[in-house]
């Protein structure tokens, strides 16, 4: 049996991307919908949210969209050549904008900021990924560099490789976030383990670990929220 996926016109108006920019802004838009806007149109099988989606995670985020070629894009299912070439002018158009302007960057105030940027491409991948979301001195986003493809573990997380990234960036804080292949946002024992050693670490480094996301399919739980890993260092504040 075919999946049915709903066209875009037959979605209510606050699910509609280009709604949802009108109504709320472009920054309220997850990387998927606004990347659906610039695609158009779907396929016969997909709608452009779905195009979207799968897209970003197959190439890995926009960096990985941005490091492909054309002959790529256009072997990708559901994106032909003028579907290519809109792509690549959209991510040029973002690249020249950051490097004349790096102050339009993201600005980073809550998890939900982190979860619009990254929750569309992370819910959808069918392999565990880590990546550090790296911060300037006015929270803004200067980088999510991929750390970790695979189990994230307190076995294979090397604290050198965890924020090699924000040394060489200079960066004063970051906000670690995973994914779940398995849908469930819902920390385990051993990504609270994690959490702890990473937040140790950022101390003795002078980089502070904001936060650590776990990316599910359409949510996500912060750890920091749920007082899950930064325990201790929240005791210790209300103790000074």
């Amino acid at each position: 049996m075919v999946e049915y996926h709903p066209r875009i016109k037959e979605l209510p108006p606050d699910e509609r991307p280009r709604e949802r920019l009108r109504e709320s802004g472009p920054a309220a838009l997850s990387n998927s919908e606004l990347l659906a806007i610039i695609l158009r149109t779907g396929t016969a099988w997909e709608n452009v949210l779905g195009l979207a989606a799968r897209v970003l995670a197959k190439f890995g985020g926009l960096a990985g969209l941005a490091r492909a070629s054309f002959g790529e894009l256009c072997g990708e299912r559901g994106i032909g050549q003028a579907k290519a070439a809109q792509l690549k002018a959209a991510l040029e158009l973002g690249k020249r904008l950051v490097s004349t302007q790096p102050e339009e960057r993201a600005v980073v105030r809550s998890p939900q900021d982190v979860a619009n940027l990254l929750m569309a491409e992370m819910g959808l991948l069918d392999q565990e990924q880590l990546r550090v979301v790296l911060l300037n001195s006015k929270n803004q986003v200067v980088g999510v560099p991929e750390v970790y493809k695979g189990s994230v573990s307190t076995s294979l997380i090397r604290v050198s490789e965890l924020f090699r990234d924000a040394v060489r960036e200079n960066s004063p804080a970051i906000i670690v976030v995973h994914n779940h292949p398995s849908g469930d946002p819902t920390p385990s024992p051993e990504d609270v383990q994690v959490t702890e050693q990473m937040v140790a670490a950022g101390k003795l480094l002078d980089i502070e670990v904001l936060d650590h996301l776990i990316i599910g399919q359409q949510r996500y739980t912060s750890l920091k929220e749920q007082g899950l890993g930064f325990t201790e260092m929240t005791a210790s504040a209300e103790t000074t």
